[in-house]
């Protein structure tokens, strides 16, 4: 989408740099990918981990590109912009020739390890039902309303993710709950941004492929509390890491916790729904809400934060809140009414399977059955954390879960660490492993599908196969129906 168009000269001002050829150029884009390049377009030449973007100026140049920023003179034949750091200004770049976006339209930033896809989703629901026009950017949705956009990541590039608030904008959009991943924050893919509200959800190890250690994927998360733009944040302080985020914030913060400004009490769950007190600076709303389990409610609570920050009145969010829908692949009920009850849930990390256990747990009548397995590729150090939450279920399952590169059984032995004593079956094809646990469950029984959640492939070396949870769990349901063929809870496979 072309942007409003600025003159090569007046983003050198913007960003510091040093132009050569003609600095009246005009700019109506600006990309990090050759790819899509073409008439108008800034082409901004990256260094990263495997490519250099300076290797493909040529073809940026044969494919329109008006003009390009690197980070020296490369003689390519069109306009440069000379920069240090190429990486670093594209943010402000592109939000500069997109009209800088962020200033005319609220942007809510969620980061956390897990619930940033939920409370995005109910930030979305509840500002929809108090006839708000609210944006989505996220791991499963990239929305204004009925119109679905393109990202390609949780968190997309600093070019992309200027370019996408300016389209939300411009199709009417008042507000945008986006979804900020600490890769995001540590590559500066939302540099330029300005947040009307940052929330936090909560920290566990995660994505230590790619920060080390956790020490730096906290500090990656603090950024957004203390490098950028904030109005207000939201930070769920029943989270230890959340208490010293919220000490250590440059902007008023809305605590969310036992005791804090708002909280939840009186808190009844079941699988038709939740109901419980929330608690505003002492004064209590009763809610009642379609959602299932505690950590639901907490992530309903900071989306709550966030929407009364957007200056919502506390009764449309009360409102809101019971008009919340399903997040697909978020502790989502598949089963209908099948006497067993499944679920599906993104839960890849050793905390989130804890939290899927316990909410099962309590939901549960009789056992808890877990399918779960660890990605490949990805940060080894948490796979025997992984088996150690996971043998919390009276069964678990342990199969493969987009292996990628690596050996599927290499990764289950990885897990495979982590557990100690019995009730671990290993089966390596997921659908198999699926199978195998709904078969084993008797009426109940709550069969959780961690790990992929909303995903719709399974990633086995360079290639991505079909493979929905959700779908499978359905068909194996249906064979069992036609068959009246419940495993009754012996644990064994039925042929």
């Amino acid at each position: 989408m072309p942007g409003r168009g600025k003159k090569l000269a007046d983003l050198a001002v913007a960003v510091g740099g040093v132009t050569h050829g003609d600095p009246d150029v005009t700019v109506t884009d600006v990309t990090h990918d050759s790819r899509h390049a073409g008439e108008g377009t800034l082409y901004v030449a990256v260094r990263g981990s495997q490519f250099d973007g300076h290797d493909f100026i040529t073809g940026a140049v044969a494919a329109g590109s008006t003009a390009v920023c690197v980070d020296h003179f490369t003689g390519s034949g069109v306009s440069e912009l000379v920069v240090i750091d190429t990486r670093e200004v594209m943010g402000p770049l592109s939000a500069a020739v997109h009209g800088d976006p962020s200033a005319a339209v609220a942007v809510v930033g969620v980061t956390g390890t897990n619930g940033k896809t939920t409370v995005t989703h109910y930030v979305e629901s509840i500002t929809a039902s108090a006839s708000r026009t609210p944006g989505l950017i996220g791991t499963v949705h990239t929305r204004v309303g009925e119109h679905e956009l393109t990202s390609g990541r949780t968190t997309p590039e600093a070019t992309d993710f200027q370019r996408l608030l300016a389209e939300m904008r411009d199709l009417g959009a008042d507000l945008i709950a986006a979804e900020i991943s600490s890769h995001a924050l540590e590559l500066g893919r939302v540099v330029a941004t300005k947040f009307a509200v940052a929330a936090f959800t909560n920290l566990s190890q995660d994505h230590l492929d790619f920060h080390g250690d956790m020490d730096s994927y906290r500090a990656a998360k603090e950024r957004l509390f203390r490098d950028y733009e904030v109005r207000l944040a939201v930070i769920n302080v029943n989270d230890r890491e959340g208490e010293r985020i919220a000490a250590m914030a440059r902007m008023p913060v809305m605590r969310v916790g036992p005791g804090a400004d708002l909280w939840a009490e009186n808190v009844s769950t079941s699988f038709d729904g939740t109901s419980f007190d929330m608690t505003l600076r002492g004064n209590r709303h009763r809610v009642a809400a379609p959602l299932i389990g505690a950590f639901n409610v907490e992530n309903a609570l900071v989306a709550a934060g966030c929407c009364l920050a957007l200056d919502l009145s506390v009764d449309e969010v009360v409102a809101g809140l019971g008009l919340l829908g399903p997040v697909p692949g978020r502790f989502e009920l598949v089963s209908g009414s099948f006497p067993v009850r499944v679920v599906v849930d993104y839960a890849h990390t050793a905390e989130g399977i804890h939290q899927a256990i316990s909410v099962a747990r309590d939901l549960a009548i009789g056992r808890v059955i877990a399918v779960f397995g660890a990605g490949g590729d990805r940060d080894r150090g948490k796979r025997p954390l992984m088996g150690r939450a996971a043998i919390e279920a009276d069964l678990s399952v342990l199969t493969s879960d987009n292996p990628r590169s690596e050996d599927p059984e290499a990764i289950i032995r990885d897990v495979m660490a982590g557990i100690e004593g019995s009730g671990v079956v290993v089966e390596v094809d997921r659908r198999r492993a699926i199978e195998h646990a709904i078969r084993a469950a008797a009426p109940g029984d709550v069969v959780l599908i961690l790990g992929k959640g909303h995903e719709t492939g399974q990633e086995i070396g360079e290639r991505v196969l079909p493979f929905d949870d959700k779908v499978v769990a359905g068909e194996i349901l249906e064979r069992i129906v036609r068959s009246s063929d419940l495993g009754g809870g012996s644990g064994s496979m039925s042929p």
